[in-house]
């Protein structure tokens, strides 16, 4: 019996061969562990720009607000530059996350045992770390009007809006209060109040919201000093939950703690659907690295990780997530690497393929 519906979107570049490796993960939960999905594949950006001549189509955006879940690979590329902006592939992206109403992204940030040394930090200030940030995603600056490049005084001006409402705030914040309340209730709400009339809002909401969630231990931090602790002592954190813009930069530092991009998922996160269900998408955080597609070298555990976040915050299944977790941090401490986590001398990398056979050798000793 499936217990929900997927909808696979692959993507261009190293997306392809990242989520080849997720399929066979959700194969073997099927036939293993009883868990079945409904599994579809469709395109996204530059493969279906080149298909369709846009970055979505009209039938696969259906499709995405019909399934419990979407699983993204990865979007654009080089061959897509020149493109107008409003058929570039990241448009597509863009539009699955606006027109589900994907509100709340979370962007974990946890660092493995055995990569604790690959980090650009020390050690003892890496070890050990595990953060989640919760960035606002369907509004700021990036959807604000009016937007645009017009002409005044005889020369250019580009112009983009920061425009927040009290009701979008409040609701990602309460995404972020019942994520703390799940983890070690504490919440740093970072903005930029001193010089933002929209962080003056942003933090007298979250403010107002946390008499909710008394048990929680709220705090402040202007986002830019946000930046800089991050890269003293991340470990002072447990959940942070900040604007679009922010959360764009800010969840880019703290990726980058953990020595990898291709070693961070993602979820978005919208309203429950009719059977209680969020509207979710789940992605890798990294590109689609075009300079290495094709070539076995992706790193396939970002986007196996986020479909383990599918099978916690979607499914519900958070024991078998653990399970997923735990075997690719079994293979990490057996020394296996892909190209990118190559920091000792000697080491022969993996294949994607390679990685993805010694996760599946994981779960099945974990039976």
């Amino acid at each position: 019996m499936s217990v929900g519906s997927l909808l696979i979107l692959p993507g261009d570049g190293i997306g392809p061969e990242v989520m080849a490796e997720v399929r066979r993960i959700i194969d073997w939960y099927g036939e293993k562990r009883g868990l079945t999905f409904d599994v579809s594949e469709d395109l996204v950006g530059g493969s279906a720009y080149d298909k369709h001549g846009v970055p979505l189509a009209d039938e696969t955006m259906a499709k995405a607000q019909e399934v419990d879940a979407v699983l993204l690979g990865a979007v654009g590329g080089p061959k897509y530059d020149d493109l107008d902006f409003s058929v570039k592939p990241e448009r597509g992206l863009l539009r699955l996350r606006k027109e589900m109403d994907l509100f709340a992204n979370l962007r974990p940030a946890q660092c493995f045992d055995a990569l604790a040394d690959f980090s650009s930090l020390k050690k003892d200030v890496i070890a050990g770390l595990d953060i989640m940030i919760v960035r606002e995603l369907t509004s700021g600056i990036y959807f604000g009007e009016p937007r645009g490049i017009f002409t005044e005084n005889n020369e250019r001006v580009g112009v983009n809006t920061q425009r927040y409402t009290e009701s979008e705030i409040d609701r990602v914040a309460r995404s972020a209060f019942e994520l703390a309340m799940k983890r070690g209730k504490k919440l740093c709400s970072m903005e930029k109040a001193n010089v933002m009339e929209s962080g003056i809002l942003w933090r007298e909401v979250v403010t107002e919201v946390a008499k909710d969630y008394p048990e929680v231990e709220l705090s402040h931090m202007y986002a830019d000093a946000g930046g800089m602790q991050l890269a003293r002592w991340p470990k002072q954190f447990d959940v942070i939950v900040t604007d679009n813009l922010f959360g764009d930069l800010l969840s880019d530092v703290a990726a980058m703690l953990t020595g990898s991009l291709g070693m961070l998922p993602s979820a978005s996160l919208g309203l429950p659907m009719a059977n209680g269900r969020p509207k979710a998408l789940y992605e890798p955080v990294h590109g689609s690295a075009p300079d290495i597609a094709g070539q076995g070298k992706a790193n396939p555990i970002a986007c196996i990780l986020s479909f383990a976040m599918a099978l916690r915050y979607s499914f519900d299944e958070g024991a078998e997530a653990d399970r997923l977790e735990a075997a690719i941090e079994t293979v990490l401490a057996q020394g296996k690497r892909t190209a990118d986590l190559l920091g000792e001398e000697g080491v022969t990398p993996v294949s994607t393929t390679e990685m993805g056979d010694a996760i599946l050798d994981a779960l099945e000793a974990s039976l």
